[in-house]
């Protein structure tokens, strides 16, 4: 009897281990899956930008530093990086598309042109979707730090190197903050 019960209590304990070390695995894979949706996006907002610098460039040809902002940016954005290197490049990008979209407002004959609003309305898209990707990545990570950091789970962790993953933030607290409005009289 006594026998039954050890060798009971040893598959529960194994079986648990097992589920433990595969839910881990599955928490891992659907970081890096999530991660893989921001790359993408990422990369297509890279792809998008040229066109969008070449048709301002027509009407704004005296932009140049912003131009070359930008395209410094587009091109620390294909080099890759770690996540928190990859959100304060987006986070940048993001910015000074916002400068040459600042800029186009003072161009009438730019605002109505198709071809950029059509990029405008694709990069307006691209944008979504790297939000939709980085929540998705961010919740991806958080269960799996979870597991990581959760007891009994952080022994099975530790034991086979499971590391924690860098949540895709901004990283600008300024960014963070609420914007101030005031109400003049």
């Amino acid at each position: 009897m006594f026998g039954l019960s050890l060798l009971g209590l040893i598959i529960l304990i194994g079986g648990y281990l097992v589920w433990a070390y595969n839910k881990l695995v599955s928490n891992k894979n659907l970081v890096e899956e999530g991660w893989s949706g921001i790359d993408v996006q990422l990369k297509r907002r890279a792809d998008l930008i040229p066109n969008l610098i070449e048709t301002v460039k027509g009407y704004a040809a005296h932009e140049d530093k912003l131009f070359r902002d930008i395209a410094e940016l587009r091109a620390k954005s294909i080099g890759g990086g770690t996540v928190g290197e990859q959100s304060a490049v987006g986070q940048a990008m993001s910015a000074a598309l916002g400068r040459l979209f600042a800029v186009a407002e003072a161009y009438p004959e730019l605002k109505a042109d198709a071809n950029f609003r059509d990029l405008q309305d694709k990069l307006s898209g691209i944008e979504d979707e790297i939000q939709m990707s980085r929540r998705y990545y961010n919740g991806a990570v958080r269960n799996l730090n979870t597991m990581i950091e959760s007891f009994p789970t952080n022994f099975i962790a530790n034991h086979f190197q499971f590391r924690k993953s860098e949540f895709f933030e901004i990283g600008d607290p300024a960014a963070r903050e609420v914007p101030k409005v005031e109400f003049k009289k």
